[in-house]
């Protein structure tokens, strides 16, 4: 790190620094990165593995003319359908055929038996990039069929409307994002800062950082890795917070030495030697947390992993590289109007963070027993979850009309109409199959089958709404039943089906994901900080505090937003996300201390890391929780879920787990804390008795 320090730093080769980045971004990323978006895979079917029964029953479904979806169009009139109505539809019908992707024919009008309500089903090709384009078609087809007037609704919906819907939510995705994220870290460094000026740093370099992370996952993408508009979400997000962390932790440093040192160019190299290793250790620990996802069967999931670590490597070699050198170049002034002057008092030594740690040490057992407590407690939330998936309607912050329609489908038609099950198997048992289907408990209607290529294709309507817990019980006992068949092969896919698989793999990803995270970050803790102890207390305080954010939010969930569901990975993603950047801040904050307990011993060493590092921890928190709430402007419920409950966990991370409760348990274990390392043997220096004064920052 000393050499990299030099060479970014150097009065001559910092120039070369920024000619290398400019050059790189202008002419090699930034072309590659605006590509990324034509790679995202979005469909719901995508983001399965191969393996899985509903991803074959896709694969096979081709050779019956490809991936052909239904859009429905629903004509409602309480009063019961009029001429009039039945004459709309009718010539609505005949110009849907002309409606980009429609293959097949258009069918309807056909008559509820209430007489209330009409419907045309309109197959669309989904196949290649229909995902994409459904959002348009949907629009081209809501143009011609209109919204209904004169106590006439009308409603597109189906798999294809409510498709229409995800794609629509998934538009512009990155750009909503990134603005909001730019907004916010833009305040919270403001606030930090109270520089008009020193801000933009972090924010080019962050920018610089995205715009290179999004250019090599666009050269892995061509190369198989799967990316979902969840996954591009998450890197702006995670780049800009976890960039400017990192900022925000060097450039403290930087103005600690520049209150020592008058070459500026000195002060950064020493600030970056000394502040290097725990930026580079942390980056390590979320990079190798984010990989280990590659063990998940969800393909979604796994190409997150790459993704993640990509945009954190990146991130890091920026902030240690790019940033360095334009704060080198611009100097002092950027500190303006709060300059560090050669020889000045450095703030900290008298300030919240010393006074806080002053007042853990006089009962610092009772402190960390009452925290953890009060931190089990708002787990006993977790209950309150129900990751049962997002589907249908539980899928969006607010109610779209095509889930509406879905709602009026199902009261005046069979409930499971657009969506059925789908049974694949071989021709000669075509009779046993239809007979076993139409025999399984949950099943309304089957469909006439479709014989080609040796293989029989059975659709079968349920009686209950797709998107329910029964409609998934129904899915369950068809796959029983035609199991069953003998020498049939059968395979049962559709949409619940698909559901249900994601419901399963995203199961067995949580179960052994998790262990391998913690069982990464530990081994990481250990060589870190050369010791056993520390690193077992660290992982149980970021679970702790990863356990009551999800109480909390499974409280405020169903309590004050109103969600009914999360998604099945919803307890993945937040448990990857808040111990992989908890750990962030330990590592920050244990460093320090590490540090400081070799020359003043561990209580006094406690003190004196959450002095010097409580105020730019802090805002770090506040950035990254910050961007991560951003994810909430989506209109997607697990983009608003995920935001809040990594905010919350930051948040909680932040302000109790790695300020009290982890500096308590430090102060409390002394230098036990370091064992088996030659610090938990060494004597304690004769001033570390003194733990309930503010410490004074020698050097």
């Amino acid at each position: 790190m000393e050499r990299v320090a030099r060479l970014v730093c150097g009065r001559k080769s910092k120039w070369a620094v920024l000619v290398v980045w400019f050059a790189f971004v202008a002419l090699v990323a930034g072309p590659l990165s605006g590509k990324l978006t034509d790679l995202q895979k979005n469909d719901t079917a995508e983001w399965l593995p191969g393996d899985a029964e509903s991803a074959q029953v896709l694969e096979l479904q081709k050779s019956f003319g490809g991936d052909i979806l239904p859009a429905v169009i629903v004509y409602e009139r309480q009063s019961g359908v009029t001429a009039a109505d039945q004459a709309k539809a009718t010539a609505d019908a005949g110009k849907l055929a002309t409606v980009d992707g429609v293959s097949g024919q258009v069918a309807g009008p056909i008559a509820a038996q209430d007489g209330k309500a009409l419907q045309v089903l309109v197959p669309i090709d989904m196949g290649g990039d229909g995902f994409e384009k459904s959002g348009k078609r949907v629009d081209a087809i809501q143009d011609i069929v209109g919204t209904g007037s004169d106590g006439l609704a009308v409603y597109v919906t189906g798999p294809v409307g409510i498709a229409g819907e995800a794609a629509k939510a998934f538009e512009g995705i990155d750009t909503t994002l990134l603005f909001a994220t730019l907004i916010v870290v833009i305040a919270i460094l403001l606030l930090t800062y109270r520089s008009p000026i020193l801000w933009l740093l972090p924010i080019i370099t962050a920018g610089f950082a995205l715009t290179s992370a999004q250019a090599v996952i666009y050269l892995f993408a061509k190369n198989g890795l799967t990316v979902s508009g969840q996954s591009a979400g998450i890197l702006t997000v995670l780049v800009f917070g976890a960039g400017t962390d990192y900022a925000l932790l060097l450039i403290a440093r930087y103005r600690e030495e520049l209150r020592r040192h008058a070459n500026r160019h000195e002060a950064m190299a020493i600030a970056l030697h000394r502040a290097g290793p725990a930026i580079v250790a942390s980056a390590a620990t979320v990079a190798v947390g984010m990989l280990v996802l590659v063990f998940a069967q969800m393909n979604s999931t796994q190409g997150l992993g790459p993704v993640a670590a990509i945009g954190i490597v990146v991130g890091l070699v920026a902030m240690i590289t790019l940033l360095p050198a334009l704060l080198v170049v611009f100097g002092r002034w950027l500190f303006w109007p709060a300059r560090p002057k050669l020889g000045s008092a450095d703030p900290t030594v008298r300030g919240f963070w010393s006074r806080l740690g002053g007042a853990i040490a006089r009962r610092p057992r009772a402190v960390w027993l009452i925290t953890a407590v009060v931190l089990a407690i708002a787990a006993l939330g977790m209950g309150k979850l129900n990751a049962t998936g997002l589907f249908g309607e539980n899928a969006f912050v607010d109610k779209p009309a095509a889930i509406t329609g879905q709602e009026v489908l199902a009261k005046h038609f069979v409930a499971g109409q657009g969506q059925p099950v789908v049974v694949i198997g071989k021709a000669d048992a075509a009779s046993r199959l239809h007979q076993a289907l139409a025999g399984t408990r949950g099943i309304a209607e089957v469909g006439e089958p479709a014989v080609k290529n040796g293989l029989v294709a059975l659709e079968g309507i349920m009686s209950d709404p797709p998107d329910s817990d029964a409609a998934k019980t129904t899915v369950e006992r068809v796959r029983s039943a035609v199991h069953a068949v003998p020498g049939a092969d059968a395979k049962v896919g559709g949409q619940t089906a698909l559901t249900v698989d994601i419901d399963r793999a995203s199961s067995h990803d949580n179960k052994l994901v998790i262990p391998l995270v913690l069982l990464a970050l530990l081994v990481i803790l250990g060589v870190l900080l050369r010791a056993v102890v520390a690193p077992l207390l660290l992982i149980a305080t970021v679970v702790l505090s990863f356990t009551a954010a999800l109480g909390i939010s499974g409280v405020v969930f169903t309590e004050m937003f109103g969600f009914t569901a999360t998604d099945s990975a919803f307890p993945l993603y937040v448990f990857v996300f808040l111990v992989a950047l908890g750990i962030d801040y330990n590592i920050f904050l244990m460093t320090r201390v590490r540090e400081e307990a070799a020359q003043h011993g561990t209580r006094r060493g406690a003190l004196i890391g959450l002095a010097t590092t409580g105020g730019v921890i802090t805002s770090a928190g506040l950035v990254l929780a910050g961007t991560f709430a951003t994810l909430g402007t989506l209109p997607l419920v697990f983009f608003a879920e995920l935001g809040f409950a990594v905010a919350l966990g930051v948040l909680l991370d932040t302000f109790i787990v790695r300020s009290v409760l982890v500096t308590a348990l430090n102060l409390d274990l002394d230098r036990r804390i370091w064992w088996p390392s030659s610090l938990a043997s060494a004597p304690a220096p004769v001033d570390a008795s003194s733990t309930t004064k503010p410490p004074a920052l020698v050097r």
